[in-house]
């Protein structure tokens, strides 16, 4: 008897044991870490103390999935007690910065479904020297490089200076495939990037004095807008790459192992210096570079109200797209129009380079010679680090064959005295007939003048009747017309555009489109051939908000950037709305 109570409470204990087991069931996640930089690597481990089925992991959205899973099983006895563990192991890199929620993974045990409580990860910019333990392996830190070569690292405002970013990397390692997973920026800057087309290897390239292989990744030029230290936010690149490993096959050779790395070319500082104050000229515009001035006339003799060409030109190599030629001054009787500006700049790693002009039309009210007083053009020379000013010719128009200047009063004109000569009209002007009229007036009451102003009235509302009809109507029907047809176009080409938000080079083509046909509908002019100062310019005289104005300037040299650049969905998205925002806008205004 006694035996078999034994034996029960043994069942029972054992019993209650898996009950209690099976009540205690855990499924956690757990991380490396909760702080990592955009280079380096995340371990997350699934643990659950029970074995379950159909398990599945989170989408790791804002994460690349590295390696995994990984599965780890373990069972033990303690005390008679089993212990029972698995885990599945990811390792992931991060897609950006910011703060990324782990999402929940879930897994079946029992009938049951076990869910891992969200995890948020904090992701800072790329760190120098990655401190992951389970970072790539030691090799790929040895023969992998990222720079970023600055021409000048301590230029002056406004001086150019060339950043070109390298990846290096030696044999036996192979990449198969290069993502850009962050930009660096550049917003103290006015900066341009250089189309490099086909990316090529270089095998015969050197980094430190030593052989590697070397790939130009990206290329930009940058004229710093302001002076002290500014900085450059680091470029960062996912790599997919074979690296070889300590096994080898049959025939004696290493078995490559594929995996993923990050690397980043780090931040760089930039000790921009402020132009000397010193010897500074009166009429300096910021023009940084070395540079020939010239003032030409199209014609220096020519009849009066007939018009003429004065052209300032600045040729050389500097910053031309960021400053502004000094103006013309001429003698108030020759009439001077607005300048046309043009620029032909092309932009090199070596900087901008090139002419830019302004024209002025001048008409001539008067006849007589006019000088044109020389004009100076002061720039800044990084090199002699002093200032130089150019001096144009003396100029001098001749007008002939017009009015003169200041003679307001009529020229007197005389004649010879001569005898008059008695002739059959000599006095015609004499009346000879006699006609007379009514003393007695007709009443006002019955005159022709009282019914003519009884009857203006009426034909002055039927007057402007047919103006309201023929002449306001018709010029108001042409600006609902040009409405809709600006309205039609924008809505067209950001239809294109929004089509076409997963090819960058379209969407920011079509997006470009839009906004220079938009204004060539709505305002009847040609906007491409425009800087976009001057369609700033346009915008504001047209009474359009500042802000507004600015956004659909801002827009469209990002699509002039964007075209270049790799971009994200996330600026290719605010880029759209912005456009959209401003369209509306002026829409509303004008």
């Amino acid at each position: 008897m006694t035996r078999l109570l034994a034996s029960r409470f043994w069942v029972g204990l054992m019993l209650l044991t898996t009950f209690i087991a099976q009540a205690q069931v855990s499924f956690d996640a757990k991380v490396s870490r909760k702080r990592l930089g955009l280079n380096e690597r995340l371990r997350v481990d699934f643990e659950m103390n029970q074995n379950g089925d159909n398990f599945i992991p989170p989408a790791f959205t804002g994460f690349r999935v590295v390696s995994g899973p990984q599965q780890a099983v373990s069972r033990s006895w303690v005390n008679g007690v089993q212990s029972f563990s698995k885990t599945y192991t990811y390792f992931l890199t991060p897609k950006l910065k910011g703060k990324i929620t782990l999402d929940q993974a879930q897994i079946t045990i029992n009938g049951e479904v076990y869910k891992t409580s969200p995890i948020l990860i904090e992701v800072t910019a790329a760190v120098e020297k990655p401190n992951d333990p389970n970072n790539i392996d030691y090799i790929t830190d040895e023969n992998i490089k990222l720079v970023a070569e600055i021409s000048n690292a301590n230029p002056y405002l406004n001086e150019g200076i060339a950043v070109v970013y390298k990846l290096y990397f030696r044999n036996p390692i192979s990449i198969s495939d290069v993502q850009e997973l962050e930009s660096p920026s550049y917003g103290d800057f006015w900066s341009h990037l250089i189309k490099i087309g086909q990316v090529r290897v270089n095998p015969k390239g050197v980094y430190k004095g030593e052989p590697y292989n070397e790939v130009v990744w990206r290329k930009v030029v940058l004229y710093p807008q302001k002076t002290g230290k500014l900085n450059i936010e680091p470029l960062t690149l996912n790599l997919s790459l074979s690296v070889p490993s300590n096994r080898r096959d049959l025939f004696g050779r290493r078995i490559l192992t594929q995996g993923q790395k990050t690397i980043t070319a780090g931040r760089r500082v930039i000790n921009v210096k402020a132009l000397p104050e010193n010897n500074k000229p009166a009429g300096f515009t910021g023009a940084v570079g070395q540079f020939d001035f010239d003032v030409l006339l199209d014609k220096n003799a020519l009849k009066a109200s007939e018009s003429f060409q004065a052209l300032l030109k600045v040729r050389g190599n500097g910053n031309l797209k960021l400053f502004t030629l000094p103006e013309i001054n001429v003698p108030n009787t020759l009439e001077v129009y607005e300048p046309e500006h043009k620029e032909n700049v092309k932009i090199k790693l070596s900087g901008m380079e090139g002419t830019i002009e302004d024209t002025y039309t001048i008409v001539p009210q008067y006849q007589g010679k006019y000088p044109i007083p020389p004009i100076q053009f002061s720039y800044f020379d990084p090199k002699t680090k002093s200032y130089k000013t150019v001096r144009s010719q003396d100029l001098l128009v001749d007008v002939f064959d017009g009015p003169i200047a200041g003679n307001v009063q009529e020229e007197k004109i005389t004649t010879p005295k001569q005898l008059v000569q008695a002739v059959d009209t000599t006095f015609r002007f004499i009346q000879l007939d006699t006609r007379l009229s009514l003393i007695r007036k007709v009443s006002f009451w019955k005159s022709t003048l009282f019914w003519g102003l009884m009857v203006l009235p009426l034909l002055l509302l039927v007057i402007a009747f047919l103006l309201k009809r023929f002449v306001f109507e018709k010029a108001e029907d042409g600006a609902t017309s040009r409405q809709r047809e600006a309205q039609r176009l924008a809505k067209k080409h950001l239809g294109s555009a929004k089509k076409a938000f997963h090819d960058q080079v379209a969407f920011y083509e079509a997006l470009e489109r839009a906004l220079h046909n938009y204004l060539k509908a709505k305002l009847k002019i040609e906007t491409t051939e425009l800087s976009k100062d001057k369609i700033e310019r346009l915008l504001l005289d047209k009474k359009v908000n500042q802000q507004i104005a600015q956004d659909f300037v801002a827009v469209i040299q990002n699509c002039e950037l964007a075209r270049y650049a790799r971009g994200s969905s996330v600026s290719i998205k605010g880029d759209y709305e912005k456009a959209s925002s401003a369209i509306a806008s002026i829409d509303r205004q004008l």
